[in-house]
């Protein structure tokens, strides 16, 4: 048995036309059945059933595709890693990322990255941090940049930035005209809140504790501009990180001065398993750019 064998196979599989699935292969009909007939030989049972439109997996052949399915991508993941191993300089980079950090940071780290590797490919996922944490450690992505997550077991983590969090309200709220404000002036108020699976939930809803109260949650979303909609809509004030992409013509943005309300954006890579070299040097080219980084993030979000 060879990968040709399972690759036609799968294609057969999925085609389900002997004709086609030749044609597909780049194969004749009698070399793609002679293929199939070894594969059979050696399994040693039939792996397809015939019919008037071609063929059909039989039992044995659906139990059998799952198999070679996995074995055909571990067959492609040992090539792309040795390929990448042989040019440290190529390769595609797998990032996950909170959508806060999609208008500067990642946007920055890229086009500053590509000054140095400019072959280098890139792959990019958002989502919440638990989401692109379970991405990273399932092997669906290398590097993540995320708020802090200390539930995951396998990961390491190396901080780069604190991302101050800011009260917006409706224009037509009593606290519209104001640059800041203390946490717990607004214990009052109707919150639009984060969903409770978020990470930015629990650290927005610790800030109301040290505060002395709970958040009074009228309704709940999952993206920073929902949120922001809801509140230009008149349907409560929110806390959301300063990155947000906001329009302030609709919202009324605030400091909070009291407590302080940041939270740490850090880098996550697996704790063991392979890392490409292009992905470690994308990992150490952070570390040790973190300032010009940081500070590219903080001009940014001043000026916005």
């Amino acid at each position: 048995m060879d990968i040709q064998q399972l690759v036609n196979f799968q294609v057969l599989a999925r085609v389900a036309n002997v004709t086609k699935a030749a044609q597909e292969l780049s194969l004749t009909q009698s070399a793609l059945s002679k293929s199939i007939a070894r594969l059979e030989e050696e399994m040693g049972v039939p792996l397809f059933s015939r019919n008037q439109r071609g063929v059909a997996l039989n039992p044995f052949g659906k139990e059998f595709l799952a198999h070679a399915e996995r074995m055909i991508q571990e067959m492609e993941n040992a090539h792309k890693k040795i390929n990448e191993m042989v040019d440290p300089a190529k390769g595609v980079i797998s990032i996950g990322f909170i959508p806060t950090l999609r208008p500067i940071f990642i946007p920055n780290l890229i086009r500053i990255f590509l000054e140095e590797a400019p072959n280098v490919q890139f792959k990019l996922t958002q989502g919440a941090t638990l989401k692109v944490i379970q991405q990273l450690v399932a092997g669906e992505v290398d590097l993540v940049f995320s708020s802090s997550q200390s539930t995951i077991q396998r990961i390491k983590t190396y901080p780069l930035i604190r991302e101050k969090l800011m009260l917006i309200v409706p224009k037509s709220h009593r606290f519209a005209n104001r640059k800041d404000i203390r946490l717990e002036e607004i214990a009052d108020e109707a919150f639009v809140h984060y969903q409770a699976d978020l990470t930015l939930r629990s650290v927005i809803d610790n800030f109301c504790k040290e505060a002395g109260f709970l958040p009074k949650v009228a309704i709940e979303g999952s993206e920073d501009e929902i949120i922001a909609g809801l509140v230009e809509a008149n349907c409560g004030v929110a806390i959301i990180p300063q990155t947000s992409n906001l329009d302030k013509k609709n919202v009324s943005v605030l400091s909070i001065t009291e407590p302080i309300c940041e939270r740490t954006i850090e880098m996550v890579w697996r704790e063991e398993g392979y890392m490409a070299p292009i992905v470690e040097r994308l990992r150490q080219f952070v570390i040790d750019h973190i300032s010009v980084l940081e500070t590219k993030y903080e001009d940014q979000n001043e000026a916005n």
